[in-house]
């Protein structure tokens, strides 16, 4: 055979090859797409004698997040707002409680630069059988430090007190003490903003049913009530009522409400009773029914959720 001929045979062979090749890249590359998954349509399971959710104007169910959306950044970002946020912790000691009340306090970026800037407080509370840096670890830094750096929300301290009792309220002193010696003492030690309107508390589970209980005894105090995975204190329940028929309409504090459809189902009937009540009296509130249980990794998957409903209300704060 010539040159010529084997030269062909050479280039025809190439060319077989490198549409193989084509062949087999582009079958790989499809064969990685995944499908797109559905939306799961959520039911939430009660007992039959249970009244279930009456839907109003003012009550939203979703089955996934909805945020709203992000403000305007500040025009002349500072560089202190990038070198992140301070954890400080304290002790009051002198309170009527058998141990003392331990406390974080979150910082948020620049509060040390801005000496004149006074801030919003958030009162977090944890759940049960966990102790005060359950929303440290459920990200709720990280999550305010990006939030607030990036100018989607104003900067706000935040406070994490430990609840050491599983007793009710009418047993644990904790919730008097949260009121009566916490909340002057971060005041007075901190740039705080005093007044109810800038003032919120809110909790995880049974830290939920503290931010219900001080939100409407204490309304004088808190501006906003945020109750995740919702129970209700039993010896609160007799009581609930007639607290909010104690609260002038125009004092009524903004309340979110949320809880995992597949969550305890005593948990899911106290949560789902006091929402209807706030619906049967026509209290504008903000409810949730999401996917999941009653679990950390539910919070942590809606930790930015909240943090954005609680400075929602403190857009705009002197």
């Amino acid at each position: 055979m010539n040159r010529i001929g084997i030269l062909s045979i050479i280039w025809f062979l190439s060319l077989g090859l490198w549409a193989c090749s084509q062949s087999i890249i582009t079958a790989g590359d499809a064969s990685t797409t995944p499908e797109p998954e559905s939306t799961p349509t959520l039911t939430a399971t009660v007992d039959s004698t249970f009244t279930p959710t009456i839907l109003t104007p003012t009550t939203t169910i979703s089955a996934t997040p909805t945020l709203s959306p992000s403000p305007t950044p500040p025009p002349t970002p500072l560089e202190c707002w990038l070198q992140g946020s301070n954890l400080e912790q304290g002790s009051l000691r002198s309170v009527p409680l058998p141990l003392p009340l331990d406390y974080i306090v979150y910082l948020p970026p620049c509060y040390d630069q801005l000496a004149e800037r006074r801030y919003p407080v958030l009162y977090l509370i944890h759940g049960q059988n966990y102790n005060n840096d359950q929303w440290v670890r459920l990200g709720a830094v990280e999550t305010a430090d990006a939030l607030i750096a990036s100018g989607e929300i104003p900067p706000f301290i935040m406070v994490f007190p430990r609840d050491r009792s599983w007793a009710q309220p009418t047993e644990d002193r904790f919730g008097e003490v949260v009121v009566s010696s916490l909340v002057p003492h971060i005041d007075q030690k901190y740039r705080t903003l005093p007044e109810r309107t800038y003032r919120a508390i809110g909790g995880l589970s049974r830290g939920a049913g503290w931010a219900v209980h001080l939100g409407l005894t204490e309304w004088e105090s808190f501006g906003a009530i945020g109750a995740n995975s919702l129970p209700v204190f039993w010896t609160d329940t007799s009581h609930v009522t007639e607290w909010l028929d104690a609260i002038p309409q125009e004092s009524l504090p903004r309340i979110y409400m949320d809880i995992g459809e597949k969550d305890r189902p005593t948990i899911l009937r106290s949560a789902i009773w006091f929402e209807n009540l706030l619906t049967e009296k026509n209290i504008p509130h903000e409810w949730h029914l999401f996917s999941g249980y009653h679990e950390e990794a539910y919070w942590e998957s809606h930790v930015e959720q909240y943090l954005r409903w609680y400075a929602k209300g403190w857009e705009g704060e002197p």
